[in-house]
């Protein structure tokens, strides 16, 4: 069987991932207000309005704004990059693999949109329990997480192979 075959669930799943973080934050900066915040679970959920000019958790998120901007877009651009090249490493080692490569893939481009449009991220997820605020975060944020966190389950359970190289005896 052909691993291409393998490729149109992982496709499929980056594209709608783009679409849903994309639309909810296009939704977000619509209805609520900055700061503004909406309670969905008592004591656990709330979607909120936050903007992040710098990077996870606010880091680096102060200084020049062009020369911020100019660099997370360059980073990601990289960043991009390297998944491309990663890709063409690991494309036949396993769907998993894949998998986790399309959500790693769309959360960047998510985020890379946002940058590029606005000059910093929508984040409006805020769990918390009592006092305690988990950083509010956004759907491509959660699809970077999880695509890691995939991409190391799926290099734990398959390593992937070297390329065979031919030895001249």
């Amino acid at each position: 069987m052909s691993g291409r075959r393998h490729h149109g669930g992982p496709l499929t799943v980056l594209v709608l991932l783009l679409a849903v973080d994309q639309l909810s934050k296009l939704w977000v900066r619509a209805e609520l207000a900055l700061y503004e915040s909406r309670q969905i679970i008592p004591g656990f959920f709330d979607l909120v309005h936050y903007t992040n000019p710098g990077i996870a958790f606010g880091l680096l998120a102060d200084g020049d704004p062009g020369w911020r901007r100019f660099f997370f877009i360059g980073a990601t651009v990289l960043a991009l990059i390297l998944l491309a090249v990663l890709y063409r490493h690991v494309r036949y080692q396993g769907r998993l693999y894949l998998y986790a490569l399309a959500l790693i893939t769309s959360g960047a481009l998510g985020n890379l949109l946002d940058r590029i449009r606005l000059g910093e991220v929508t984040d409006f997820l805020d769990f918390y329990w009592r006092d305690y605020h988990w950083p509010a975060f956004n759907i491509a944020d959660s699809a970077i997480t999880v695509g890691v966190l995939l991409f190391f389950v799926a290099t734990w359970r398959h390593p992937p192979e070297e390329p065979q190289v031919d030895k001249v005896v």
